[in-house]
Parts: structure tokens; C-alpha cells; sequence
């Protein structure tokens, strides 16, 4: 699907709200409506009428190659631009994200258009992905997991936390990664119960658990995984946490599946946890939308009111942390379908002993 065909999409939600345009100012979601990958940039989509691109002088080059189609207002002062844009009638306005400060000026610039919130009108329509983002996504998990599965072939005990985290993610950049998808959390021993650990001098020992939550980014889209695994043989105790976040989140991955309710997965992956007896050491979320953003709609939760579609891509992560002695955590980067889903995070799931 193209730029335009997105901004379209966008345009037939603007009739259904009954606005007359709406200002994106969101920089995620100006690249998702015109493939602009510039650091500074926002747009004026009216229902009626021509879209506008408003950038400054550093990216006036940059604009022409990546937005052909489009109009182009080039200044430093983006909102009095787009101003210029609104003329009459009702616009929306991201207000979850724009400053209260950028509202109150914008309102003023406007004159006698109106502004209303338009409030994650854009990251809806991201939710459903379209095949130019899957395969993005296809691409990033496969880089992702071919590195994962040459990192756990590698000499680990002795080695830092920090340098380990660093070789995996060389080497997916030595596979194709334009970057990482996020900061890599590598947690060996006690340091695996803390959930979003930052690497350290810690050096990996034998008999560790080690949970690595890593991913790739491939043309500005990411990938999003985790494994846990030991170094040498598992003990009793490192089993049964293991296979109590394999089984939750496999109750969890058996509701991924178009038209079933987000909040139906949270209580199958939960259930499982609590059956186990675990649930009580499970802190975090369950999972997340992703693809232009490693954290973006739906969340998975309880209390998610809203049915999955298919071509939605989104993670499943149950974990159990023990403070002070470890923690598993196991997720997968995941396409819904309208059968079984599919895990586009393919490395196995089944506890590593490695070293």
C-alpha cells in the first residue's frame, strides 16, 4: 500500500468523525501517511483539497526525493505553516501528543477553524498492517533470530553482560539491520528477574539463566524478542519457571486469531500462570502492538474493550521474576490471522542449555 492509499484510508476516517481535515504532527505517523524519514516534518490532510508537507531548510532536498506528490511548505516554524492550511470548519489536532503550549498557539493561528482531538485517529489505522509492512517485519524478526541463534553457538561464560549484548547486536547489523530496534536487555543470573535490565560488567557463570530481549529495525519498521536460556544444565526450579512462561504464553498465542477479544488473551495467558502457581510473579505486560514504533496499539490488558484484525502484528511476553535469584521471559513478534497465528519470531522456544 502506498503513502497516498494510506493518506486515503485516513481521509474516509475524517468523513466518518465529520472533520473537514486534521494536522499530523506526530513524526511516526507523517512517515506512515508520506514516507518522509526525516527528524522534523508535519502535515495538513484535508477532506477536501490537496495535503501540504511542512518541513524546514535542512530537509528541503530530502523532501523532494522522498515526496514527490506532495506540496511542500519549507520554513522553520511548522505550526505557522500549517496554519496557513486551515482556512474554515473543523480539523482535528493530535492532542495526545501535542504540547499544551503548540494547542493554545495553533488555536490562536487558526483563526476561525475550529480544532478538535483527534485522538489516535492515525495509530488505529496502524494497527492493520499492510504487506509492504509486514514484509519489513518478516525481514527484521528473520535478521533478529538468525543473529540470536549464531549468539548461542558462541563462547558466553566469562564474558560481560554488556559485551555479549554488543555481539548480538553486531551481528544483526552484519545481517541487513539498518539499526536496532530498541536497547538490548541481556540479564544473566539474579539480573534476569529485573525485567527491563540494562547490560552491565557482570560476568556470565555457569549454571545462570540468561534472558536476552533484543530485535532488528528494517526500513524504519521493528522486531521485538525474547529468550531465556542457561549456561550448562538447568536446575529443577529454572525448569518449571521455564516451562510455566512457555505454557502461558502459549494459552495466550491460541487467541491471537482475527475477530477474538484482545482481552480474551490476557486472561488465557494469565489463567495459565496462575494454574501454575507463578502468577504472582508476573510484573510486567503482556504484550504490544508493533511495527513503526516497538511499542504501539493494541495493548494487550484486561481491560482492552477491542477485537483483533487480522494483519495485526503484535507481541506476546509473559515473564515470572524472582528478585534476587532470576527470571524467564519468552515473547514473540506475531502475525493475527484469520487461522492459527504466525510467529514471525521463528528461534525455538524450548529451554537452551548452552556452553
Amino acid at each position: 500500500m502506498s503513502a497516498a492509499d494510506r493518506r486515503a484510508r485516513l481521509v474516509a476516517a475524517l468523513a466518518e468523525c465529520d472533520l473537514d481535515g486534521v494536522v499530523i504532527t506526530t513524526l511516526v505517523n507523517v512517515r506512515y501517511l508520506t514516507g518522509f524519514t526525516g527528524s522534523n516534518g508535519a502535515l495538513v490532510l484535508p477532506r477536501e483539497g490537496e495535503p501540504v508537507f511542512l518541513t524546514d531548510g535542512r530537509y528541503r532536498d530530502q523532501a523532494a526525493e522522498e515526496l514527490p506528490d506532495l506540496a511542500h511548505v519549507i520554513g522553520r516554524d511548522l505550526l505557522a505553516g500549517a496554519a496557513q492550511s486551515v482556512t474554515h470548519g473543523s480539523w482535528g489536532v493530535e492532542t495526545h501528543v501535542l504540547s499544551v503550549d503548540d494547542h493554545a498557539r495553533l488555536n490562536d493561528l487558526v483563526g476561525d477553524a475550529s480544532l478538535v482531538p483527534a485522538v489516535r485517529l492515525v495509530e488505529s489505522l496502524r494497527e492493520v498492517k499492510d504487506p509492504s509492512e509486514i514484509d519489513a517485519l518478516r525481514t527484521a524478526c528473520d535478521i533478529s533470530t538468525q543473529a540470536l541463534q549464531w549468539l548461542v553457538g558462541q563462547r558466553l561464560e566469562g564474558r560481560t553482560e554488556r559485551a555479549v549484548a554488543r555481539d548480538l547486536e553486531h551481528r544483526m547489523l552484519e545481517l541487513g539491520a539498518e539499526a536496532i530496534a530498541f536497547d538490548t536487555i541481556l540479564a544473566a543470573g539474579e539480573n534476569s528477574a529485573i525485567p527491563h535490565h540494562s547490560p552491565t560488567d557482570r560476568l556470565l557463570a555457569h549454571g545462570d539463566l540468561v534472558k536476552v530481549d533484543f530485535g532488528a529495525r528494517v526500513d524504519g519498521y521493528h522486531a521485538d524478542c525474547t529468550r531465556t536460556f542457561v549456561l550448562g544444565r538447568a536446575d529443577d526450579w529454572q525448569r518449571e519457571v521455564h516451562a510455566a512462561v512457555q505454557e502461558s504464553q502459549a494459552a495466550g498465542l491460541e487467541l491471537f486469531r482475527a475477530g477474538a477479544a484482545v482481552a480474551d488473551s490476557y486472561a488465557a495467558a494469565t489463567s495459565s500462570l496462575d494454574a501454575s502457581g507463578w502468577l504472582h510473579a508476573f510484573t510486567t505486560g503482556l504484550g504490544h502492538g508493533v511495527g513503526l514504533q516497538i511499542h504501539e496499539d493494541p495493548f494487550i490488558g484486561p481491560s482492552h474493550a477491542g477485537k483483533l484484525d487480522s494483519r495485526t502484528v503484535l507481541t506476546m511476553e509473559p515473564g515470572i521474576y524472582v528478585p534476587g535469584r532470576g527470571g524467564v521471559r519468552i515473547e514473540d513478534t506475531v502475525l493475527v490471522t484469520s487461522g492459527a497465528p504466525e510467529v514471525l519470531t521463528t528461534m525455538t522456544k524450548d529451554l537452551l542449555e548452552i556452553g
